[in-house]
């Protein structure tokens, strides 16, 4: 419920806070007194468009705060988690600032955020219906919505979006499949020949890194060649290492008898040694061989490059790129010869995704079909008390063509009302009146009570034109749809409405520093004088009579 409504420096209002109350108040003042301020007000904090004219003169900027206390199941609060914003006691405060210059701020729960959000969470709390309503139930576009959570379709409504979104997924990835087919085919020519060349030559990962390695390694091919030969010379040649150490080892061995074994360690460290030297020359040697003496060439190496870079040219690319190039191509040309099957597969997919939303889809039909039946009965029998027992309520549900097929299903679902016998049905807003307007949206509204996760109905003259035994009936359905958990706030001139209302709040003018201000006096219940004198107001105007203070308590007291 709004548990507090804090208003500063908007129109006439210049400081005003408003205690929420369960149930259904009213709020009552003679006309131009500023009601309807009250309203503006608490739009600007439900994310309503802002105008620089609610700015009180001579202030720099207007605010208003609405406060909510609301269950931690309320959908509302998912939409907060998905923004990052937390409400974990259930506390909600929508708060909105508006200069002077038009400039406006928007906050929930002190965290600034976007006007959208304001609004989509105003929106998911708070419905104000007034004759010149023209989002909610005036908007055509919301009747599906609205139909669905009659029904207790949520779930079958979220699988026909989710069916929708998979099959309109697959057509999207076929469609850009037959478009990458149909360029490859208009272009095969070329890539044909491109793919040619390329594999003419089959780069390979890391190609150009070795070659540049290779290209060092042969341009110093002479100078490892000659230290090679110089190096074997000294190791293996006349006079060199291992010569000289057999002719030591030699000498030793002779001698090895007379100085006993311990020698032998001697012997075989300069075997080891022998050993070592000859498996090095044999490395060097095979290195040389596959390395050093190897069939490349420079010229071979450079004109590899060259190749390379030139390709790496044509596709403005790098080098190393040019594997996944050649790998792209084949591609190409494999989508255009249909190789893979993928787009066969494609197809197969988008067929059994489409049957899969029909079949989805048309279930949802049928419980909107059974749905709408009930929702017309409702709404048909609430009708009558209102005075208009002539008019007929319809769920116009028309199946759409393939095209239109969307995440909502294959139906268009639209309220539609004729108010006199015969007549051809037609929009709510084209067809009724002011008057018959506000109470057709008072019949739908307390007929989806129990299904709309609004917490809080606010309503703006929606007895306008009215009286008698028919102001009754509204303020009877505006009681009955607050005692069915929710907060239901009515503007009202009828005495009838104000009479049914659990809270009483009087809306007048005061001088201020020379202007005008608006205030608000809640009534109290327990002492009925003040407000039986407010009903009486209601009936008689100005001049309040006996007999309008005697018409007003029994109203007070039939209403009990």
């Amino acid at each position: 419920m709004l548990r507090q409504l804090a208003i500063r420096d908007v129109v006439l209002i210049d400081t005003l806070d408003i205690e929420g109350s369960e149930g259904l108040s009213a709020l009552t003042g003679e006309t131009g007194a500023g009601k309807s301020i009250l309203l503006d007000a608490l739009g600007l904090a439900l994310g309503f468009r802002a105008e620089t004219g609610l700015v009180r003169k001579g202030a720099d900027q207007a605010s208003v705060t609405a406060v909510f206390d609301l269950p931690r199941s309320h959908p509302v609060f998912l939409v907060l988690r998905e923004h990052e914003i937390r409400a974990d006691d259930g506390t909600l405060i929508l708060r909105r600032v508006l200069s002077s210059e038009g400039k406006s701020k928007a906050f929930i729960n002190d965290q600034p955020v976007g006007v959208g959000l304001l609004k989509i969470a105003g929106d998911l709390i708070v419905d104000i219906h007034s004759q010149f309503e023209t989002h909610g139930l005036m908007d055509a576009k919301t009747h599906i919505y609205t139909l669905d959570l009659f029904a207790g379709a949520e779930k079958q409504h979220a699988q026909v979006a989710g069916s929708h979104a998979l099959w309109k997924d697959l057509r999207d990835e076929r469609d850009a499949l037959i478009a990458k087919i149909e360029q490859a085919r208009r272009d095969q020519d070329y890539w044909q020949t491109a793919y040619d060349d390329l594999l003419a030559i089959n780069p390979k990962d890391n190609e150009e890194e070795i070659l540049l390695e290779r290209r060092v390694m042969l341009a110093a091919r002479e100078q490892l060649s000659e230290a090679f030969a110089e190096v074997q010379n000294l190791a293996d040649g006349e006079g060199g290492a291992i010569q000289n150490l057999n002719r030591a080892w030699k000498i030793l061995d002779r001698i090895t008898q007379k100085a006993g074994e311990r020698l032998n360690p001697v012997l075989e460290s300069f075997d080891r040694a022998m050993n070592d030297l000859r498996a090095g020359l044999d490395t060097l040697e095979t290195w040389f061989d596959t390395e050093g003496a190897g069939p490349d060439t420079l010229s071979a190496v450079d004109d590899r490059l060259q190749d390379l870079r030139a390709q790496a040219r044509k596709h403005q690319v790098q080098v190393a790129n040019l594997p996944a190039i050649l790998t792209d191509i084949g591609e190409r040309l494999s989508a255009i010869r249909g190789d893979d099957g993928k787009l066969a597969k494609l197809d197969h997919a988008v067929e059994q995704a489409k049957s899969d939303y029909q079949t989805a889809a048309r279930k949802l039909s049928d419980i909107r079909q059974k749905a709408a039946k009930q929702l017309d009965k409702q709404i048909m029998a609430e009708l009558p008390p209102l005075k208009l027992d002539k008019a007929r309520f319809e769920t116009q549900i028309t199946q759409l063509p393939e095209h239109l097929w969307n995440e909502n299903g294959m139906d268009a679902v639209q309220f539609v009302v004729a108010t006199n016998p015969g007549s051809a049905p037609g929009p709510i807003d084209k067809i009724a009146s002011g008057g018959e307007l506000s109470r057709f949206m008072l019949a739908i509204k307390v007929v989806l009570a129990a299904t709309s996760p609004v917490s809080v109905l606010v309503f703006d003259e929606v007895d306008s034109g009215i009286g008698g035994a028919t102001a009754d009936a509204v303020g009877e359905r505006l009681a009955r749809l607050s005692k069915s958990g929710r907060q239901v706030l009515v503007v009202t001139h009828s005495p009838q409405v104000a009479a049914r209302a659990g809270h009483h709040w009087v809306v007048t003018k005061a001088a201020n520093d020379g202007g005008k201000t608006v205030r608000t006096t809640l009534l109290p219940m327990t002492t009925p004088t003040a407000r039986t004198e407010e009903i009486a107001r209601m009936i008689s105007g100005a001049s309040v009579t006996p007999e309008a203070l005697a018409a007003a308590g029994k109203l007070l007291q039939q209403a009990s």
